[in-house]
């Protein structure tokens, strides 16, 4: 692990240099979700610089965008252990855990001997810490969280993250406990960025967190063929858009693209809808 530009990231976000706590982590987690856009672009593009530090902090820092797990988990991982906190990170398998790869990455948070877990890059995130104990549960974001402990026979305890929607519960992921290494993060974005069966090498998936004026947490993100506004305890308002609108929607999400990017990626979401993959 690299250095981290702390102060760049400190401006950038808003956020302050405060005494280890777990109030101080909630704040800095909330400023840096309601910063940092999801945003698979580069995978999609397929131009994906890679998701070291060096060029994770570049794209977040200095060029003003977003990016998935890996980038959002890497970048809020070094920002915490630059600050102090005893900070690892944790892969997890998205949907059945029987059959999916280890391809999403979060960072668990340990203050006075309790382990919380920090998601910031799963696309609709907890936007608080949760405390990883079986039944925990954070009320705040756009839907309410909760941690499910799973054993693994062998493989020992498991940690499940489930989000409720209007549907009921719904299962996000599942995290081991294995030692994450630098190879390990390494090859579940190989995978991710470039396999034909990635969701992210299939579709659009961009969207940004905030809040609105009167504090309700709010999100609006962009698929291949809609948008979709979310307000917390409201129904999801959702509408097509016209693939040529992209390029005034992405300064909307925090996304920050040059003339012949934002011009592929139209083309890109063209070829998708038409059926190119």
């Amino acid at each position: 692990m690299t250095d981290i530009d702390l102060a760049a990231y400190l401006g950038r976000t808003g956020a302050a240099e405060e005494t280890l706590s777990l109030a101080a982590l909630t704040r800095l987690l909330h400023a840096h979700v309601t910063t940092f856009p999801f945003d698979t672009v580069d995978v999609l593009l397929g131009q994906h610089r890679g998701v070291d530090l060096d060029t994770v902090g570049a794209k977040f820092l200095d060029h003003h965008r977003g990016g998935y797990c890996f980038e959002h988990a890497t970048l809020f991982h070094a920002v915490l252990l630059a600050l102090g906190y005893d900070a690892r990170l944790l892969l997890g398998r998205v949907g059945d855990p029987a059959t999916a790869p280890r391809t999403h990455l979060a960072v668990v948070v340990t203050i006075d001997g309790v382990r919380h877990l920090c998601d910031p890059g799963i696309g609709v995130p907890p936007t608080a810490p949760i405390e990883l104990r079986d039944g925990a549960r954070v009320e705040g974001g756009i839907w309410p969280h909760e941690i499910r402990r799973v054993d693994e026979g062998s493989a020992g305890a498991a940690w499940q993250l489930w989000r409720v929607r209007s549907g009921g519960w719904e299962h996000m992921h599942t995290m081991d406990e294995l030692q994450v290494r630098e190879v390990d993060v390494a090859m579940g974005h190989h995978w991710t960025s470039t396999s034909p069966r990635s969701h992210f090498r299939r579709s659009l998936t961009l969207a940004r967190h905030g809040v609105a004026a009167d504090g309700t947490p709010v999100q609006v993100s962009v698929s291949t063929d809609t948008i979709t506004e979310r307000r917390a305890g409201e129904p999801s308002r959702q509408r097509p858009y016209a693939v040529e609108e992209l390029p005034e929607l992405l300064p909307l999400l925090g996304i920050r693209l040059d003339s012949p990017e934002a011009t592929r990626l139209v083309e890109r979401v063209r070829g998708l809808r038409e059926g190119v993959r």
